[in-house]
């Protein structure tokens, strides 16, 4: 399908990628979450200019936060400081209610649905994911249990490598449309087709955290063959619409109607600050507990065999005292969550400092580390400096 200058086959590429993350569905089969009828949870504004605002570059040098947002790629930027919008900016023909390609902040929503589906009794984490989706028995996710796909700990061998155009990630993503030049005659039709051919192990269960986007995906056929319900249906109904938002989500589908969660979602900025703010509160925003507590503190806390497998992974530099639970990036000491995507997608959640952050971009590549390593810096900055 094309719609103007990008189409299928080059929409995640630069220059397409800033305009196509703001058109997922025009040019990809997508599912709704439906925000329904209830009017949307209300913000207070207290705005503050804080482009002015140091952050460091490199080597003792700073520049201000304008620097940061007019070389990022910014489409969009939400601060909120104890709930209150302080700064609410939006870019490259980007609008409040424009709904932006999430990336891989798609996967924390499935981690914090579950939580709400465990509440409810439907979903139990330390059963195997083969209990909920028994055609998985004979294959490499055949003793994983639902904890280890959430926390990414599974045995199943996957390579998430999006700088080669071959990987594991990709052909996943093939399926969905993301890559219809690796698309053949024997492709699998579904996502659970793809988890059925995935065979072989890389380590052993719980053995090592390795970040890989088909545990998601096998996670939200859990939930939804838990739940007994469409999952996006679900998702509304448990998470989305309490969050009380001004806007629909949408999400990219696999041509049974599986919702692909590990990357394919698109929502508002408005809408994630909501989210980011329900985390900050332990689950609790719009006038009630939309997730249990007790999910958010496990998920914020971790534990110290988290920590060691993060600190032996490559990422132990993202996160100094890091773990991932639930599929959220936590940091227990410097009390910080983040739900991070490629292309520049994140909410920054400070519980210390109350703030939450949302940047949405579209960097020309998947993980630029050096326009990463600015956003956490900056992020960080403002942090210190509210």
């Amino acid at each position: 399908m094309t719609n103007g200058t990008y189409s299928s086959a080059n929409w995640n590429q630069p220059p397409h990628n800033r305009h196509s993350f703001q058109h997922i569905s025009s040019l990809f089969s997508t599912q709704t979450v439906h925000r329904g009828t209830e009017p949307a949870a209300a913000f207070e504004y207290a705005l503050e200019d804080l482009t002015r605002l140091p952050y460091p570059v490199s080597k003792g040098k700073t520049e201000p936060l304008q620097h940061f947002l007019d070389s990022s790629f910014t489409d969009a930027f939400l601060v909120l400081k104890e709930g209150v919008i302080v700064t609410e900016e939006y870019r490259n023909n980007m609008q409040d209610s424009t709904l932006h390609l999430l990336n891989s902040v798609s996967k924390s929503f499935v981690g914090m649905l579950a939580g709400v589906a465990v509440e409810k009794g439907l979903l139990d984490t330390s059963k195997y994911v083969c209990d909920y989706l028994p055609e998985l028995a004979d294959t490499a996710f055949r003793e994983t249990t639902v904890q280890h796909a959430l926390d990414m700990t599974a045995a199943v061998a996957y390579s998430e490598d999006y700088d080669k155009p071959t990987d594991d990630f990709w052909h996943e993503a093939a399926v969905v449309g993301w890559r219809p030049d690796l698309r053949t005659d024997t492709s699998p039709g579904s996502l659970i087709e793809y988890c059925k051919e995935r065979g072989q192990t890389e380590q052993y269960e719980g053995e090592h955290f390795h970040y890989r986007t088909v545990l998601t995906n096998l996670c939200t056929a859990v939930i939804e063959r838990a739940a007994n319900t469409p999952f996006c249906e679900y998702f509304a109904q448990r998470l989305w619409q309490p969050l009380g938002p001004e806007q629909d989500a949408s999400v990219v589908a696999d041509p049974q109607g599986l919702p692909y969660m590990g990357a394919g979602m698109s929502a508002c900025a408005r809408d994630l600050a909501r989210f980011g703010e329900m985390l900050r509160n332990d689950g609790f925003y719009n006038g009630r507990q939309i997730l249990p507590a007790s999910w958010v503190h496990d998920t914020r806390l971790g534990n110290d065999r988290l920590r060691e497998l993060f600190a032996n992974s490559d990422y132990r530099g993202l996160l100094p005292n890091g773990h991932y639970r639930n599929q959220v990036w936590a940091d227990r000491v410097s009390d910080e969550l983040m739900c991070i995507g490629i292309h520049g997608q994140i909410i920054y959640i400070n519980r210390a400092k109350q703030l939450v952050c949302v940047k949405l971009s579209s960097h020309p590549y998947p993980t630029d580390l050096a326009l990463y390593g600015a956003t956490y810096r900056a992020l960080r900055a403002l942090a210190a400096q509210l």
